[in-house]
């Protein structure tokens, strides 16, 4: 690409057909999506951009993504960069680690035939990702799946191999406020369609009122929604300061073999053990701890509302987290649903209940107003001479 300058002034002309931003650098995109801005270019390292990845960066508003790993490897076949580009990002791909220490955070840069550029000055180089490139690339994963699940099978014995006593081991629970037992609790994950899932499961949120136990981000998702978690569990990384100061009750999900990543934060927002917030020591993600902790807490239904659950949701959660989410489906059992299905099922429609004590009160109404009304009662009396009181005549003298 060449580059103009002006005579006068010595600047650097921008091609008009490049996008131009200000770079934000973030090497986990869940974190940096809290700083981008509408408009900015983010510098990101994310191999395998999942389709929830892709979906926050698409709501920031950015102009262009680029990527230091590939957004595609093969190993299966993610929905993210092709959710990127159809909304119309940009997503320069795998130009290499070196940028994330090349571009400072905030400057001005732009992306222009498959580069990144500072000025007059190129960067990093790419490719730049289209909805045909993304299509093939999709395709050749596809045909690797079985491979993928190969390895996935591996894993997960391995991991009941090395940690079927810890995950099936009896827990201690924290006390909370609000008892669960008998009740069905609803775990909101900030994941796959937990927007439109909590818009149809609100019918279901009003006549059950589960217990709402959140996952991190999930709170901000239900407060956004006018809904008050009860719960909300996990390492803290992705809560905004409101939902840490709503009232729900805070658990902090702390490993057996002793790791606690969200201490730090917890406490540097001045809370402490005990006072500001609970423990709770568990293996697992945190989202599949948040339903054990209500399966353990005696739940009669567990609802699960932007999870994990089909086999490439799993995949972008690394075979680690494929693990620790297949064994925890395996000890809940039938108790654990998806959101979609008990959308599909209850689908909030009016029962014939209702139907009964409309009509009812309807019917009460009409007699009410029919003894009190003297219009009514002149229209009853004429209906009687002219017309019913003769139908009554004609009966009796069918009969004698």
């Amino acid at each position: 690409m060449k580059l103009l300058r002006t005579r006068a002034t010595n600047e650097v002309v921008i091609p008009p057909d490049a996008i131009e931003g200000i770079a934000r650098v973030g090497a986990r995109t869940k974190d940096l999506a809290k700083r981008l801005q509408p408009g900015d270019i983010a510098i990101i390292d994310h191999q395998d951009i999942d389709r929830v990845a892709a979906e926050m960066l698409i709501a920031t508003g950015v102009r262009a993504v680029v990527n230091a790993s590939p957004s595609i490897s093969g190993r299966y076949p993610n929905g993210g960069p092709i959710r990127l580009v159809r909304e119309g990002v940009v997503v320069l791909d795998h130009v290499g680690g070196d940028v994330m220490t090349e571009i400072r955070d905030g400057e001005r840069v732009h992306v222009h035939d498959n580069c990144l550029w500072r000025g007059e000055t190129q960067i990093a180089q790419g490719e730049q990702l289209t909805t045909t490139e993304i299509e093939a690339l999709m395709e050749h994963a596809n045909d690797g799946i079985g491979q993928e699940l190969r390895r996935f099978a591996r894993n997960t014995l391995e991991y009941v191999e090395r940690e079927a006593e810890v995950t099936f081991a009896p827990l201690t629970l924290p006390n909370l406020s609000k008892p669960m037992k008998g009740r069905h609790a609803l775990v909101v994950v900030r994941g796959h369609d937990y927007v439109s899932d909590l818009r149809a499961l609100r019918p279901y949120i009003k006549e059950y009122r589960p217990a709402l136990i959140a996952v991190d981000g999930g709170a901000d998702a239900l407060l956004e929604r006018g809904l008050q978690p009860d719960v909300i569990i996990g390492d803290f990384d992705s809560l905004s300061e409101t939902a840490l100061r709503c009232g729900a009750d805070l658990v902090h999900h702390v490993h057996p073999d002793g790791r606690a990543p969200g201490r730090e934060t917890l406490e540097a927002a001045g809370l402490r053990m005990g006072a500001g917030y609970q423990e709770f020591v568990a293996e697992g993600m945190s989202e599949d701890v948040a339903m054990l902790l209500a399966y353990e807490a005696g739940a009669t239904l567990i609802v699960a509302v932007g999870t994990h659950s089909t086999m490439v949701e799993m995949l972008d959660k690394g075979r680690r987290g494929m693990a620790s989410t297949f064994l925890t489906r395996l000890r809940l059992g039938p108790v654990l649903v998806d959101a979609k299905g008990v959308h599909r099922l209850y689908e909030g429609g009016v029962r014939r209940r209702d139907i009964a004590m409309i009509v009812g009160a309807f019917l009460i109404a009409f007699v009410a107003i029919a003894i009190v009304y003297d219009p009514l009662h002149v229209f009853w009396n004429g209906l009687w001479q002219l017309w019913l009181r003769d139908i009554w005549k004609s009966i009796r003298g069918w009969f004698n």
